[in-house]
């Protein structure tokens, strides 16, 4: 059932960041063409006031498009309607629309749970381990998704944010040292060990962590602490998201590990929904946040990417030729499906079910 709402989460995600774009356009008066969920051959498909919606085979993400891309359409090149023709403001509208939709959702679904259900209480003490990398002393230790640290060596770590920070800073700072970790599975306490592996000067364990939320809540007072709470859980997890995406392209050898594809993103909303109803915001949040930021990435096919085009068009005084416009798009497209793939086949290689059949 928490593989099903998470799934289910990810899919109303991509739908909602699409939708921006869409009715930015519509909103606008431009001619739009066709709405899909995923990309690929079209499993289910219906025209509609000449807007062909499909769903598609490959859940990675989709698009809307228009009839400026296409090569057999009966609007003419010169219609005032279509979106290359349009001031370049309103096309930058149409871009940027998925992002902001992304991040209006986030903060929308923040407020309705503080509104709705109340105001989450602050962390419980501990620190959740959400995923575990293969081959990392982490895994090795027998650590597993959902344990809960509660010490290192007897210091407690404390709990939210700050636990997280603390216990970083210990495991960074040991790198080929011994260190006893508290663990707690399902209410039973064991004293692990593990041994940090040395990256760049760094210790590393392979484990991707997160404050152990408390499912209970408080009911708020008045509007004014909603939104002071809504805002502050936002800016969070915003900032957490973008500290991360900086690390990856700064710093890809060592983070690379940590992409995640759908498979991973489904495992680890799973978890997140066993936590019960604050999980599942959580993740709903932190899901759409990640994809506004990943799509403001100036990489071919990615919403930044577009706007790259479009800032140089205002640059040059005139588009950026079309067979390098198409170059990059098809190079874009390529690194998107052959990394998604990649990480697939990773990702369901690591689930737990799969370990087990593999080790029998």
């Amino acid at each position: 059932m928490n593989v099903i709402l998470s799934i289910t989460v990810l899919g109303l995600l991509i739908f909602f960041h699409e939708a921006g774009h869409f009715l930015a356009a519509l909103l606008q008066k431009i001619k739009v063409s066709g709405f899909s969920i995923g990309f690929g051959p079209a499993l289910l498909q219906k025209e509609i006031n000449g807007i062909t919606y499909s769903i598609r085979s490959l859940p990675l993400g989709g698009f809307v498009s228009f009839p400026d891309e296409e090569s057999e359409t009966l609007v003419k090149p010169n219609d005032p309607d279509l979106l290359k023709n349009r001031p370049i403001y309103q096309r930058a509208i149409v871009i940027s629309a998925g992002v902001i939709a992304n991040l209006l959702l986030a903060w929308i679904v923040l407020v309705g749970q503080a509104s709705l259900v109340g105001i989450p209480n602050q962390p419980d003490p501990g620190v959740i381990i959400m995923g575990i990398q293969p081959d990392e002393p982490a895994n090795k230790s027998g650590l597993v998704a959902g344990d809960r640290i509660m010490s290192v060596n007897g210091e407690s770590l404390g709990s939210g944010k700050e636990g997280i920070l603390k216990l970083v800073s210990i495991i960074q700072k040991s790198p080929g040292k011994e260190l006893l970790f508290e663990k707690v599975t399902q209410d039973q306490t064991k004293i692990i060990s593990i041994t940090p592996s040395e990256n760049e000067g760094n210790g590393r364990i392979g484990a991707q962590l997160q404050p152990n939320l408390p499912n209970e809540v408080s009911k708020a007072k008045n509007i004014s602490e909603i939104v002071n709470s809504s805002n502050s859980q936002f800016y969070e997890l915003l900032s957490r998201t973008v500290i991360g995406y900086k690390s990856l392209i700064t710093n890809f050898s060592s983070t690379a590990q940590q992409l995640s594809g759908p498979v991973k993103i489904v495992e680890i909303g799973a978890q997140l929904s066993e936590q019960g109803g604050s999980g599942l915001v959580l993740f709903s949040a932190l899901v759409s946040i990640n994809l506004a930021v990943l799509n403001s990435l100036p990489f071919p096919l990615l919403d930044g990417g577009q706007m790259v085009l479009l800032i140089l068009e205002s640059i040059r005084g005139r588009p950026v030729p079309e067979r390098i416009q198409l170059a990059f798009m098809q190079s874009g497209f390529v690194l998107l499906v052959g990394l998604s793939v990649v990480l697939i086949i990773r990702d369901t290689s690591q689930l737990s079910l799969v370990q087990q059949l593999v080790n029998k």
